[in-house]
Order: C-alpha cells, then structure tokens, then sequence
C-alpha cells in the first residue's frame, strides 16, 4: 500500500495535533486532581488520665482518620470501639441512660462489647484494645 505526499503531511500533522494537545492537557488534568496522601499509620492513641475519666460516660476520639469511642462502664472497665456506624457510617453515641450506644441517624443500638442488638446495622463495631500505663489510657488496634 502505497502512502502518498498528501495522507504523510497529514498524517505528520495530525499527530503533532495531537501531541501539542496531550502536552498542553496533561498539566490541567494534573493540577485538577488532588495528590494521594498516604494515610499515618498509627498503631496507639493516648486519651488521656484515667483518675479524671468519670464513670458510666465516654468520649469520642481520634485514630488517625477514624473516629473511636472509649467509655468507662459503671464497674470502671474502659472499653474502645469504632464510633462509625456500620450501617451508614454516622457518628454513634454512648447512652448512659441505656447504658448501650446508640446511632442517631436511624436508631441501631449497640451493646458495650460493640454487637448490634437492634435497628439497621448489619454488622458490630470494630474493637480496639485499651491499656492504662501509670494511669494514662492507650488505644491501639487490636492484631
């Protein structure tokens, strides 16, 4: 198959199109998309003394990106467990009164060892591991 003069120019400067294109295309497109964080890799959290850390309440607090609910029982154990629903990842609550915790968004209770004893979640919550050192409160993942 022969290619005349004509379809060679053209086809020279159809593909300097393009490459001017992709050139001036690729830093517009790079710059719109956001870079890849990589996410710390964070194996314990401290939260604090527990001398200052009352019975029967809780707190939510950060794990590197995700959020985790500690709650000190009426006995004084500290339990530490995802604060994200696992239904449609809202914040859950610990209810002293119920002495569970508790999803706002669509009433799914939990029980304090983190198992879904009603409403819409399928599934428990994540536990975490708590440890007191000289009466500070470490929460780690749980290996």
């Amino acid at each position: 198959m022969a290619v005349s003069r004509r379809q060679f120019t053209n086809l020279l400067l159809g593909g300097g199109l393009l490459g001017w294109l992709g050139s001036a295309l690729y830093p517009i497109v790079s710059f719109l998309r956001p870079p890849k964080i990589p996410e710390a890799n964070v194996q314990s959290v401290k939260a604090g003394l527990a001398s200052e850390f009352s019975a029967n309440s809780s707190e939510i607090l950060k794990f590197g990106r995700q959020p985790v609910i500690l709650i000190r029982t009426e006995s004084g154990d500290f339990r530490a467990l995802a604060a994200t629903c696992t239904h449609l990842d809202c914040i859950v609550q610990y209810r002293s009164d119920l002495k569970q915790i508790w999803c706002a968004c669509h009433n799914g209770l939990y029980d304090l060892k983190g198992r879904n004893i009603s409403g819409p979640p399928p599934r428990p919550l994540d536990q975490f591991a708590v440890n007191i050192v000289n009466d500070e409160i470490l929460v780690s993942k749980i290996a």
